[in-house]
C-alpha cells in the first residue's frame, strides 16, 4: 500500500494554534497531505497550520468535532484518497504511532483501525478515564465484541467503506457512532496500542453537556 499518496490526515481544531503547527509537520514526514477543519478558531490555528505545511477547510463559527470530521472526511473522498487518518488538533496523539496504524490495516485487511490508550490508562485524566470505560462497556454490549478504547480519536479509516454508512453526529459522539456504525455493517474493526500524552492541556469536553449529547445519541442508536 502506497499510504503517502493514498491516504489523508483529517484533523479537526478548535483554538489549538500552539500546538498545530509542530502536530502538523510530525504527521507530515509520513502522510504528506494533511487537512486540517478549523472548527471556527479565533487564535490563528489556520495561520499556524497553513505555515506548517497543512490545508485548511475553516468553519467561521464553531460547529462541532463530528461536523468538522465529516467536512473533513468528504473533502478528502473528493480528492480521490482511499484512506483518512484521524488525529486530534490538541497534540494528544503522537505522530510516531502512525506506522502502527498502517501496519495493522496491511496485516488484518480491517476496514477501520482505532487507537487503544488502555494499556498507559493511568496517565490519562480521572474523569476521561472513567467516563471513556463507562461508555466503552455500554458500546461493547451492543457491539457484542470488547471496545477496549471507543472514544479515541486517533484512527484509521477506509473513506470508501465509511462513504456507505449513515453517520450524522456533529459533536464529541461521532467517534461511538462511526464505531458501533463500521462494526454492524459486518466491516473489519482492529484496535491498536498508542501512548498517552496529555500536558495539562483544557479539554474541549464539556464533562455536563456532552455526556448528555452522548445519551442521547445513545437511546436513538439502540
Amino acid at each position: 500500500m502506497d499510504w503517502r499518496a493514498e491516504c489523508v490526515a483529517v484533523v479537526p481544531c478548535l483554538n489549538e494554534s500552539r500546538r498545530i503547527g509542530p502536530l502538523v509537520e510530525g504527521i507530515r514526514r509520513l502522510v504528506p497531505t494533511v487537512l486540517v477543519v478549523d472548527d471556527g478558531s479565533e487564535d490563528g490555528t489556520g495561520a499556524a497550520a497553513r505555515a506548517a505545511g497543512a490545508e485548511v477547510l475553516r468553519h467561521e463559527a464553531p460547529r462541532g468535532k463530528g461536523v468538522a470530521l465529516r467536512a473533513g472526511w468528504r473533502e478528502a473522498l473528493g480528492r480521490g484518497h482511499k484512506w483518512a487518518l484521524t488525529m486530534d488538533g490538541d497534540g494528544q496523539h503522537s505522530p510516531e504511532d502512525i506506522p502502527v496504524f498502517f501496519e495493522c490495516a496491511e496485516r488484518t485487511s480491517a476496514a477501520l483501525v482505532v487507537g487503544n490508550r488502555m494499556g498507559e490508562a493511568g496517565r490519562m485524566p480521572w474523569l476521561r478515564r472513567a467516563v471513556n470505560r463507562w461508555m466503552s462497556r455500554r458500546l461493547s454490549r451492543a457491539a457484542g465484541r470488547q471496545l477496549p478504547d471507543s472514544q479515541c480519536g486517533f484512527r484509521l479509516m477506509r473513506l470508501k467503506a465509511w462513504a456507505g454508512l449513515t453517520v450524522r453526529a456533529e459533536h464529541f459522539e461521532i467517534e461511538s457512532e462511526v464505531l458501533l456504525a463500521f462494526i454492524r455493517a459486518g466491516l473489519a474493526v482492529e484496535f491498536v496500542p498508542v501512548r498517552v500524552i496529555y500536558e495539562g492541556e483544557r479539554s474541549k469536553i464539556h464533562p455536563v453537556r456532552d455526556t448528555v449529547r452522548w445519551v442521547r445519541w445513545w437511546r436513538r442508536s439502540q
